[in-house]
C-alpha cells in the first residue's frame, strides 16, 4: 500500500512538474531607499560590487516601473579596501570603476567614505574625488541611515570559479 501511494505521489509530481512552468510577475516597486555597504577585501572587486547597484536601478528605470531616479534614494557607505579607488591619486588604475560610480552620482546615488578607514589608509578627506563624501565612520553611517528607514544590502562579491557553461 505504501508503495502504490509512494508511486502515485511520484507520478503526480511528475504530471505538475511537466505541465507547470514558471511565469514572470511584475512586483509592484515603489520609491526605493536603500544603503550598500561596501567592504571588500580586494579593491579590483568594486567593479563587481557596483553591478548590485545597477541591478537595483535599472530594472526600476526600465518600464514597466519607469521610476525616475528623484524616486531612488540611494547611498553607499565604502571602508574596506575598495576606498582606494576613490583615491583621485589612482584614478589611472581605477578609470573605470570611477566613470561608473561618477555616472551612478549622475543619478543621484551618494557615496560616502569611511573617515576611520581613509585616516587608516593616511587619506585626507580632499583625497576623493569630487562625488565623494566623508563620514566620520561606516558603522554609525550605516546605523543611521538604517534607523531612517533605509533597507540595507551588503554585496558578497566571491571569485568566480566556474564558468556558466560548465555548472548548467
Amino acid at each position: 500500500m505504501k508503495v502504490i501511494a509512494l508511486l502515485l505521489v511520484l507520478a503526480y509530481a511528475g504530471i505538475a512538474s511537466s505541465s507547470e512552468v514558471s511565469k514572470e510577475v511584475q512586483t509592484p516597486y515603489t520609491e526605493q531607499k536603500v544603503v550598500f555597504d561596501f567592504y571588500l577585501d580586494h579593491p579590483e572587486k568594486i567593479n563587481s560590487a557596483l553591478f548590485w547597484i545597477r541591478s537595483l536601478i535599472n530594472p526600476l528605470m526600465d518600464e514597466p516601473y519607469g521610476l525616475a531616479p528623484e524616486f531612488l534614494d540611494i547611498k553607499v557607505v565604502l571602508h574596506g579596501t575598495e576606498i582606494v579607488t576613490v583615491a583621485r591619486k589612482n584614478y589611472g588604475k581605477y578609470r573605470d570603476a570611477v566613470e561608473r560610480m561618477r555616472y551612478y552620482a549622475s543619478l543621484g546615488v551618494e557615496f560616502k567614505v569611511c573617515g576611520l578607514a581613509a585616516s587608516d589608509y593616511d587619506y585626507a578627506t580632499d583625497a576623493f574625488h569630487e562625488f565623494v563624501d566623508v563620514v566620520p565612520s561606516a558603522i554609525t553611517e550605516l546605523a543611521h541611515w538604517q534607523l531612517q528607514g533605509y533597507a540595507l544590502i551588503t554585496p558578497t562579491v566571491v571569485e568566480k570559479r566556474l564558468s556558466i557553461e560548465e555548472i548548467r
